[in-house]
């Protein structure tokens, strides 16, 4: 297969794009690809060190705060559409799929002009502008959670999972031990983000002193930002605090609750996992989607939701006791987060690509 796989922007896009790359050489060892991405962003450092050929393009997003800058944005799209269609009569693709990001938008725009077959996934539950504005001309559309289906047209629409739950299966267990915990107590994991945030730094740091008595244990990863906030705080000895956690998916495997942010890929994880989950959806993002991501699971039984502004030391407290305490409950939101998986995610995306291939 000759693939072009367009994402760009964040890691919640291009770990996915990457699971979709892999999957591809795994069934078909011959393939060739050609990354298209931004020219600024962290897939231009990413990409190429994995020894994939990769092409920049400028792309950015339309602002809704700020209309009247939309103008120097279309400029952009219609500049990254000609140079999309030089890139893809060079490369001559049996396919173009887009994983999300701006410069989707441009690039299966051009594929669509040129008549190449073009496929989508979408990793949230609320299809962001580019893949809305994709969806109408694509070939195929690949969703990571079931009622997104509704949100684009249903003749082309498939139900696949995110790519990125695949390779999370096959990953090796870490055991808890290796951090210092005892494996007979449960373990909660916090992460706010790879990042870290400013306003759940100060909750976290209330929060501390309360875990002094439980019989469960706590590991807070901080991000990278903010490590140093926590230097002055008196841990007990059930609780751990660590800057960034590179093997996380790993140590999630043995671990027994996550209290974390609701991003695609973290939704992916935590359902190929079967992890119950406590979700603070980070109210800063567009379309309020990670909120929407975190309430799919929510009205499944798979987790509970506290929002940011009712995030209180108390509310968290109660929260993981009411998780811990009823063992039944418990043991149903694991089947239920599991049911959400879907483990041959990135399989199933290349089987829709093969089809509409032909």
């Amino acid at each position: 297969m000759k693939a072009i796989i367009v994402a760009g922007g964040t890691g919640g896009h291009i770990y996915p794009a990457i699971a979709i790359i892999n999957k591809i050489k795994e069934k078909e060892p011959k393939s060739k690809f050609l990354y298209i991405g931004t020219s600024d962003r962290m897939e231009k450092d990413i990409i190429p060190k994995l020894g994939i050929d990769f092409v920049g393009i400028e792309m950015s997003g339309l602002s809704r705060k700020n209309i009247f800058s939309n103008g120097t944005v279309i400029k952009k799209f219609f500049k990254a559409v000609k140079k999309a269609k030089e890139e893809i009569r060079k490369f001559s693709p049996d396919i173009v799929i887009g994983a999300g990001g701006y410069i989707t938008a441009p690039v299966l725009y051009a594929a669509h002009k040129l008549k190449v077959p073009t496929l989508i996934h979408e990793q949230n539950s609320i299809p962001g502008i580019s893949n809305k504005f994709i969806g109408s001309f694509a070939d195929r559309i690949c969703v990571s959670l079931p009622n997104s289906i509704n949100l684009f047209p249903k003749k082309k629409t498939v139900y696949t999972g995110n790519p990125r739950s695949e390779e999370i299966i096959s990953v090796k267990k870490k055991s808890k031990k290796s951090l210092g915990f005892d494996e007979n107590k449960k373990l909660v994991v916090f992460v706010m983000g790879s990042l870290g945030s400013t306003t759940m730094t100060e909750k976290l740091k209330e929060l501390i002193p309360m875990f002094k008595d439980k019989a469960y244990q706590v590991l807070i990863i901080t991000g990278k930002n903010y490590f140093d906030n926590y230097k002055d705080i008196e841990l007990s000895k059930n609780v751990k605090v660590v800057p960034f956690m590179e093997d996380l998916i790993n140590l999630l495997k043995d671990s027994d609750l996550i209290v974390s942010r609701a991003g695609a890929s973290t939704i992916a994880e935590i359902t190929a996992i079967g992890l119950p989950a406590i979700l603070v959806p980070s109210p800063y993002v567009t379309n309020n989607h990670q909120y929407k991501n975190a309430k799919e699971l929510e009205d499944n039984g798979a987790c509970h939701i506290i929002e940011e502004k009712d995030f209180t030391a108390l509310k968290v407290i109660n929260e993981i006791d009411k998780v811990f305490d009823n063992k039944t409950s418990y043991e149903k939101m694991k089947e239920n987060s599991k049911k959400l998986g879907i483990v041959d995610s990135a399989t199933r995306i290349y089987e829709e690509s093969r089809k509409i291939i032909g």
